[in-house]
């Protein structure tokens, strides 16, 4: 499961196009942040993703993203032309097919590899899902494989595209919040050529009116309330702030608990409920967000530009700045199926599960305990972010990244260091909860001699 907003620059405070998604995936999944350069390969190359190997093209663009620790694609990512995609499962009343194939991630890299435009990346992910298909593990090593929607955009523009196999349709959007259920209905503009003919064939539209993608194809055995509450949450407020729309805002929308009244999902919801389901995702075992992003697209691209990321829950979380011209910390990039205290990712999900052990107290605690190094990072990084441009626009395009570079690990240093300190205050202040518990326990049963 996931969640995506996107804001084109007419929507936006800043005249800027925003994307921002919630990585949903299965509660202990790592997902570390990965960057890999820009590269020329020869006639005959082959890339191997994560299931199947395909065709190398002849250049690869400069990428960055969420990777689950098994795959090889990504969940969301930037390349370097300010293009940022994601993705998110779908279901089709098509059976997904058999034999493996790409993975919806799997896409959203080789979009990002190989698109200089969102359009142009639409274009790249719809020719790969006719060649290739849908197929393999793709909700864990061993788990099922799944249809895909993703959400592409770029300083111009931005497009829905959703997928049933080897079929896809597209629009362009504006203002949109897109999660997990077929939504593209007779409001299409571009379409692979078969959508119609096959649904048709198969039984799933006969209407003689324009045809409705969603209503051809969307599994009717899917419990719409799972994603439904999620989506028309994420267009209430995105309308709310129609027009002022930037990054913290953005932020804030990940972070939303709305059926929780702020703090995770209303208590006593069951899965059967859509109150259960929350943008900020605490929905076990359907899933749990463990990974965000945030990026502004900008036109102007000669100095380091900031995307925002953050690992497992938002709302336990902090949001940092990195940047794909610098290199990017080791911690971001390490982390496995197993716990390691070098991997950000993990330490990170320390804190958030100590949120979990009282989270109506903990969370409200743990986001006053973020304030101050939020703060201290948004005036670093505008002060390097100045130092880089003035790098850049001298010329010197290395010290530009050096600079991304020291501020990211000076950046991640903190808040790491933060994490932990924030976790060890929760972890005390439970113990000394049931130590004062079981004196009470004490001191009741004396009273009863």
């Amino acid at each position: 499961m996931c969640d995506s907003l996107v804001a084109v620059g007419t929507e936006t405070l800043r005249g800027t196009t925003l994307y921002a998604k919630n990585s949903d995936r299965k509660p202990g999944e790592c997902q570390p942040f990965v960057q890999f350069p820009e590269s020329w390969h020869p006639p005959g190359a082959t890339v191997r993703c994560t299931h199947v190997e395909i065709p190398q093209v002849a250049e690869s663009y400069r990428v960055m993203g969420h990777s689950p620790w098994w795959v090889w694609g990504f969940e969301h990512g930037v390349n370097e032309h300010g293009v940022a995609i994601g993705n998110h499962t779908i279901f089709s009343r098509e059976p997904l097919e058999e034999q493996p194939g790409l993975i919806g991630m799997d896409l959203v890299r080789l979009g990002l590899e190989r698109g200089r435009s969102a359009r142009e990346a639409l274009e790249v992910i719809a020719t790969l899902v006719e060649s290739y298909g849908q197929g393999g593990a793709a909700l864990a090593p061993d788990g099922a494989g799944y249809h895909n929607s993703f959400v592409l955009a770029d300083a111009a523009e931005a497009w829905h595209l959703e997928t049933s196999n080897r079929r896809w349709v597209a629009r362009r959007v504006q203002l949109a919040a897109v999660s997990n259920h077929l939504a593209i209905g007779d409001d299409w503009q571009i379409a692979s050529r078969d959508l119609e003919s096959f649904a048709r064939a198969e039984g799933f539209w006969s209407a003689t009116r324009r045809f409705d993608a969603a209503a051809a194809y969307r599994n009717p055995h899917v419990p719409p309330h799972v994603s439904e509450g999620r989506q028309r949450r994420g267009a209430a407020l995105l309308a709310e702030a129609r027009g002022r729309h930037g990054v913290p805002e953005f932020q804030r929308i990940l972070r939303d608990h709305a059926a929780g009244g702020g703090v995770w999902r209303d208590a006593g919801a069951t899965p059967d409920e859509e109150r259960f389901f929350t943008l900020c995702a605490h929905s076990e075992p359907v899933h749990r967000t463990t990974a965000s992003l945030v990026a502004e697209l900008p036109e102007d691209r000669r100095a380091p530009w900031p995307v925002w990321i953050g690992f497992g829950t938002p709302c336990s979380g902090v949001f940092l700045p990195v940047y794909l011209q610098g290199v990017l910390p080791d911690a971001l990039a390490r982390g496995g199926e197993k716990p390691d205290e070098d991997s950000a990712w993990w330490v990170f999900k320390q804190l958030e599960d100590a949120v979990g052990l009282d989270p109506e107290r903990h969370t409200p605690a743990v986001r006053e305990g973020w304030a101050a190094l939020e703060q201290r990072i948004e005036t670093d990084r505008t002060h390097a972010e100045t130092q880089a441009l003035e790098a850049a626009l001298g010329g010197d395009a290395d010290r530009a990244a050096e600079i991304a570079s020291a501020f990211m690990a000076a950046s991640l240093d903190a808040a790491l260091e933060r994490a932990r300190e924030l976790r060890a205050r929760l972890v005390r202040a439970q113990a000394g909860d049931r130590a004062a518990s079981a004196a009470a326990r004490l001191t009741r049963r004396g009273e009863g001699k």
